[in-house]
């Protein structure tokens, strides 16, 4: 009966594993499905998982069960610091994450536009983020035939890549998502065709 009580009262490190999994899984829909990740995340997700962890803590620590307790403890640090961390990573791992789940879509998208008279590139919108206190953001997926981009790309410019070559409007990041397309964001409040 003792040996069984021990083993009850052990840290589970099952628990802090799954809470990592689950990070993972809950930040990789985030990006993948939701407007603006952060927002949720920060108002949403972390407050039920850190009250949930909290009163399972509380119910642990009544019931006298100091390492159940340490196993929660651990899983929230680790949800924590994994969806954290995730959330930090989320400029490079989102575009990615889009552009492999429905490039198919975006591609027909973009090329089903007829060709612009005026020398801009075809394109559509795919994302945007921010609101009244820091401004709207816009990115495009953007078919550029020429791979004229991937130097701004390639360089991490922005800018300087402007009216000239194609996009009416300032640019902010460029990132390459495969051969002759790029995520395109533009400057602050600015949106394809209605720029400054």
């Amino acid at each position: 009966m003792v040996e069984r009580s021990l083993g009850r009262d052990q840290v589970n490190w099952r628990l802090p594993f799954y809470a990592v999994v689950g990070a993972a899984i809950v930040m990789l829909s985030l990006f993948a499905y939701s407007a603006d990740p952060t927002l949720l995340y920060i108002f949403f997700i972390a407050p039920i998982v850190c009250l949930s962890c909290l009163v399972l803590l509380l119910v642990a620590a009544i019931r006298k069960r100091p390492r159940r307790s340490l196993s929660m403890l651990l899983a929230l640090v680790a949800f924590l610091v994994t969806s954290g961390a995730l959330l930090k990573a989320q400029d490079v791992l989102r575009p990615s994450l889009r552009w492999l789940l429905w490039s198919h879509r975006f591609k027909a998208e973009v090329l089903a536009q007829p060709t612009p008279a005026n020398g801009e590139l075809k394109h559509i919108e795919w994302d945007g983020w921010g609101g009244a206190p820091v401004g709207d953001w816009a990115a495009y997926v953007v078919f550029d035939p020429t791979d004229s981009l991937s130097v701004a790309a390639k360089n991490g410019w922005s800018g300087s890549y402007n009216r000239n070559k194609g996009i009416p409007c300032d640019v902010g990041p460029v990132r390459r998502l495969e051969s002759h397309w790029y995520s395109v964001v533009l400057g602050v409040n600015e949106w394809w065709g209605r720029c400054g």
